[in-house]
């Protein structure tokens, strides 16, 4: 490969600051003169380059500047926008140390590190990864008093070489206590725990969650010198929630140092207290649901087969109030309007709790929500619970729906009750909103009936994480409900003092606090450009193979970008915009008899050849990916719409267009 002058010497320079930067060149003058002294001192003979260079190697010179010299090329440099760069440049090799952080000396840190883990049996078989070959990977989230982290992707081993370490903020301090350093004491009664979720992310970027553990930190607090060791074992998830799927080693370190700890007794008789009083609270509200449900069914026989869920399973096989799943979820700046909140629910991926076995059965998996966001996938459930938590964060008065849709299939919906009186339900798993319109069974039949939109056929229970109604009307069709929650002769409300004793956040509970949203990490423009590259490739391999040539048209692709802007817009606001310029542009890029076709589709992943795989399977689209003819060009563009917690809408057109011979 050859490099224009200018490259090559800037190449040099680089080249020339890191070995000056490593004094590369003092080393091997103590090289040399040792090896003038060791070699040519009994026979006076010559010293040639090879003599010199195998003592370089010898002493491990070469191997040091090597490894301090890491080549990046930057395959995605000519399809950025942005300002152009070298494509080609000498960084130097990530430290094994971890970066300094600035801690400020009036807070208390803990640093926790986890160093590695062990009997992973399932991946006892797996071989070792060759270097630069493509392998399953294990990934760490943490979080902690609104603080989240995520460790480097490591292989997938019997023993997983996990070397990272973190830096958890423990005590902020309010207004009027900012100077104040909090002890061990103060500490105690700090009882959020590190909750620590396990991905697996395969060869084709599918994740699973494969534990999810809560961490007691304050075990530290009695430890001497404020530092200990825990082998924490993580279990399984779902059906597999007994059984373990290895060990974490993790070290536990306070900064600064404790002046004065703890001793053991305190903090497991701490631990004990709370435990106790979260059980008691617990078996209240348990002997309440009880009593609340009886009553329930003795308002009318027919209630018992009706969908009223109190309790749901979490990944871990805990029973929760499914109240505990709701709560007001804030976005910050990452979401500006409850809509475009649907959109970004909607474009996490969509999968039901696996089953072991056949059957057919529902897996019951409702995830906590660091486990849901981590994922980025999860049931109708995670997604219903999740867009409730941030309509309510937006204001409004929001509510999880439990019911079925079409043929009795069990689901769960988001449904808003306005000021006026109106009622709208919000489908989680795709965005779309529905006004509700009651019908009245009492109407004679000439009156013309409301015909409703939504998929929903019956509702048993609404619920947000302060109120729990079940439903006792008549019939629990969803067409002819009234919502009027003020009257118990239509929804049966469970004590909202009962609810907030084990729901409500900040209390000595189970419920694991909700973690804040994360911006993107997707570049949005260099993501689209390689999937679009990609499927260029895919479509010339696949033409070629059917022995058809292909040819791009660049323009053409670009003038395809307003589209699915509009398309995304529409989306997100279920307003259209923009068509008539997109169409306008697109009559005169398309001369007079020649006929333009085009195939927008929408996927929420990122992986081009699956993506075409689908396309495939649509005879619109393999018209258009296929097209014989004369002058065919072929158009297409791709064009990623980033979310939080790096969710994406990627939207792709594939276009053509020929000369019409008849």
């Amino acid at each position: 490969m050859s490099l224009p002058p200018e490259k090559a010497s800037e190449l040099k320079q680089i080249i020339h600051q890191q070995l000056v930067k490593m004094d590369v060149h003092g080393r091997i003058r103590e090289v040399l003169a040792e090896t003038v002294r060791e070699e040519l001192a009994p026979e006076h003979q010559q010293l040639s380059t090879e003599d010199l260079i195998k003592a370089l190697r010898q002493r491990g010179i070469i191997d040091d500047v090597m490894k301090e010299l890491k080549f990046v090329t930057d395959v995605n440099e000519k399809e950025r926008t942005s300002a152009p760069k070298p494509s080609t440049h000498f960084v130097a090799r990530e430290p094994p140390v971890l970066k300094r952080t600035n801690i400020d000396p009036t807070r208390r840190y803990l640093y926790l590190q986890v160093l590695g883990g062990k009997a992973f049996l399932e991946h006892l078989q797996e071989p070792e990864p060759l270097p630069g070959q493509i392998s399953s990977t294990f990934t760490l989230c943490l979080h902690f008093r609104n603080q989240r982290f995520r460790s480097k992707p490591v292989p997938c081993a019997c023993e997983p070489d996990f070397h990272d370490g973190f830096l958890l903020e423990v005590h902020k301090g309010s207004l009027g206590d900012g100077s104040k350093m909090v002890d061990a004491t103060t500490m105690l009664s700090i009882c959020d725990p590190v909750h620590m979720v396990l991905i697996k992310t395969d060869t084709f970027g599918e994740t699973t969650l494969v534990a999810s553990y809560f961490l007691e930190w304050r075990s530290v607090l009695a430890a001497e010198n404020g530092i200990t060791n825990v082998a924490v074992e993580l279990l399984g998830v779902g059906t597999e929630s007994k059984v373990s799927v290895g060990v974490l080693n993790i070290r536990l370190e306070m900064y600064p140092q404790l002046n004065k700890t703890l001793s053991p007794e305190i903090t497991n008789t701490q631990f004990a207290l709370e435990r106790q009083k979260t059980a008691e609270k617990e078996r209240l509200f348990l002997v309440y649901a009880k009593q609340w449900w009886r009553e329930y069914l003795q308002i009318r026989p027919t209630h018992n087969v009706r969908l009223v869920k109190i309790f749901a399973q979490d990944e871990n096989g805990v029973n929760r109030p499914v109240c505990s799943y709701i709560r007001p979820l804030r976005a910050g700046r990452l979401l500006d309007t409850p809509r475009q909140a649907a959109r970004f629910v909607s474009v996490l991926g969509y999968e039901r709790a696996p089953v072991i076995g056949g059957g057919g059965g529902k897996q019951e998996q409702w995830c906590t929500l660091l486990a849901f966001l981590c994922r980025n996938q999860g049931d109708c459930e995670d997604h219903a619970n999740l867009l409730c938590s941030l309509l309510l964060g937006f204001g409004l008065e929001a509510f999880v729906c439990v019911g079925t849709k079409a043929k009795g299939v069990p689901h769960t919906w988001v449904m808003t009750c306005g000021t006026d009186g109106t009622i709208t339900f919000w489908e989680s798993l795709t965005g779309h909103r529905y006004i509700h319109r009651p019908v009245n069974p009492d109407d004679p039949p000439l009156v013309e009936q409301p015909k409703p939109l939504y998929p929903y056929r019956t509702i048993g229970c609404i619920f947000n994480h302060q109120k729990f109604f079940g439903n006792c009307q008549p019939s629990d069709a969803v067409e002819v409900c009234v919502f009027d929650l003020h009257d118990e002769s239509k929804w049966k409300p469970m004590s909202g003092e009962a609810i907030k004793s084990v729901c409500s956040p900040g209390t000595t509970s189970s419920v694991p606090p909700f973690p804040p949203l994360c911006a993107s990490t997707i570049d949005a423009a260099v993501t689209s450009n390689e999937i679009e590259l990609q499927l260029r490739i895919l479509v010339s391999e696949h033409r070629k193979d059917l022995g058809l040539s292909t040819v791009w048209d660049d323009h053409l692709s670009y003038l395809l970008s307003p589209a699915l802007a509009a398309y995304e817009l529409e989306r997100t606001t279920s307003i259209s915009a923009g068509n008539e310029e997109f169409q306008d542009a697109v009559r005169r890029a398309v001369p007079d008899g020649h006929t333009f076709k085009g195939f927008p589709i929408h996927f929420v992943y990122r992986n081009a050849r699956r993506a075409f795989a689908t396309c495939l399977r649509s005879p619109f689209c393999e018209e258009i990916i296929c097209c014989r003819g004369d002058q065919v060009r072929l158009a297409v563009r791709v064009r990623v719409f980033a979310y939080p917690e790096s969710a994406c809408a990627v939207w792709i057109m594939f276009a053509c267009k020929y000369r019409s011979v008849l």
